[in-house]
């Protein structure tokens, strides 16, 4: 039995003195962290801020199996906060949609969300009226069944029956209601309830979890009364999907108990938050640099080069050298060799002679190594 299928399956319960602790430590991490932030320049908070929104929009898809332009991305999200930093470049309808909707959700996060909106998100990320090669109703109510399903054909696994279509808008009425008009429940505790709720009833043909946790997003912002971005829970619930699904399929197949799914996301924001915390360094060190170098003409190459060094530090990736930029950048080593003597001219990089080869590293605001050494070329 699913748990929509039990009688009055929305009226949920908790334990709060298991969440409570983990609760009390997020709050405080939220905090902390928000306030450092805040004591930041303008400027820095917008940069600080595009970098989490970034990740929020390539993990969020990520989780679903949609691979995106990192830096298609950044120039959608770049543009419509208004940071130029470049030429304008077209973005592809897919990245716009998906954008548009975190944008919405962690903007605009004051703001009731109604169908009207809600379906405005779906109409974002379908604009062709396609998923793929197969057409879905956009913007509407799905009309027929749903189901979760993984393997392949004639061997397939159900993990998860949704509510009947016929039930959908009725169930999508209490839920909107509860959203906007509950104001007892910990806006933390409130977002991950909401993501549970709206992903069990699965209200539409596709998309039905990027939705949930831009809604998820949406109520974190509204926690933090903030429009800062220092965080991305998309990102940690990417590392960690496995988990992410099975205690999804774990909480659908069971009692109206969800304490053990309030706890694992409770966790897993936790770990969020402190990974924030590690990575913050490199992304002020990261806003730091670019602000130093806004007027600092650079092409497209050199700039997806540093900042995907920036973006994978955490991943130890290791030298940058002629042959590694050319990779890269998808150019051949002799014009690799003239971007980084360029960048090294521009003193944005340093070249380091090891002897053989030569190793270029990030002229860092803060002294940071980047990238790290390893044994291993980025």
């Amino acid at each position: 039995m699913y748990i929509h299928e039990r009688g009055n399956w929305i009226n949920f319960i908790w334990d709060n003195n298991r969440l409570s602790p983990i609760l009390s430590s997020v709050r405080y991490l939220q905090g902390r962290l928000l306030g450092r932030m805040e004591s930041l320049g303008f400027d820095f908070i917008k940069r600080a801020t595009l970098e989490s929104l970034i990740l929020d929009v390539v993990d969020t898809s990520r989780i679903e199996g949609e691979f995106l332009n990192p830096e298609l991305v950044r120039s959608s999200i770049a543009r419509k906060l208004g940071i130029e930093n470049s030429e304008f470049v077209k973005t592809p309808r897919n990245i716009e949609g998906i954008v548009d909707v975190i944008l919405d959700a962690t903007q605009n996060f004051e703001e009731a969300l109604t169908k009207v909106r809600l379906l405005g998100w779906h109409n974002s990320l379908f604009q062709t009226g396609y998923s793929g090669y197969q057409q879905i109703d956009v913007a509407k109510y799905r009309s027929g069944g749903m189901k979760v399903v993984s393997g392949n054909f004639g061997r397939e696994k159900i993990h998860f029956e949704a509510p009947s279509a016929d039930r959908v808008p009725y169930e999508m009425d209490l839920f909107l209601d509860w959203l906007n008009n509950e104001n007892s429940i910990d806006l933390v505790l409130k977002s991950i309830i909401a993501h549970f709720w709206f992903v069990t009833i699965h209200p539409f043909d596709d998309g039905n979890g990027r939705i949930a946790r831009a809604i998820l997003d949406m109520f974190l912002a509204k926690s933090d009364s903030s429009k800062i971005r220092f965080y991305s829970l998309s990102n940690q619930i990417f590392k960690e999907h496995k988990h992410y699904n099975a205690i999804l399929e774990t909480t659908q197949k069971g009692s109206q108990d969800i304490t053990q799914y309030l706890e694992w996301f409770l966790s897993c924001f936790e770990r969020a938050l402190l990974a924030s915390e590690q990575n913050l360094e490199i992304i002020l060190d990261k806003a730091h640099f670019w602000e130093k170098h806004k007027s600092t003409t650079i092409n497209d190459r050199q700039r997806f080069v540093i900042n995907y060094i920036y973006d994978n530090y955490d991943k130890e990736v290791g030298y940058l050298r002629t042959s590694v930029y050319a990779k890269r950048a998808s150019c051949s080593t002799d014009t690799a060799l003239r971007d980084l003597q360029d960048l090294v001219s521009k003193e944005m990089l340093i070249a380091e002679d090891s002897g053989k080869k030569t190793n270029y590293v990030i002229v860092s605001p803060k002294g940071i190594r980047i990238p790290k050494i390893s044994n291993e070329t980025i």
